[in-house]
């Protein structure tokens, strides 16, 4: 057993991260190829409706989708 928190399993199959994953300035992460970076922010609900809770949890997603962190189908 070793105490590196960070480390590829032999192979290259699998790589644990038990400590930091820090991302600087030029890195990319990369999901089948496609760049996910943080999402937008969405500001908190104040809908009174269902129907307003509806646009907001849509602008939600698309925001996700935006950033990479959910498919568009």
């Amino acid at each position: 057993m070793s105490n590196v928190k960070n480390y590829t399993e032999q192979g290259g199959e699998k790589t644990v991260i038990g400590g930091s994953l820090d991302i600087v300035e030029g890195g990319q992460l990369l999901f089948n190829g496609a760049e996910a970076k943080p999402a937008a922010n969405q500001a908190d609900s104040t809908a009174a409706d269902v129907a307003s809770l509806v646009t907001d949890f849509n602008a939600l997603l698309a925001k996700l989708k935006a950033a990479g962190l959910m498919n568009a189908e």
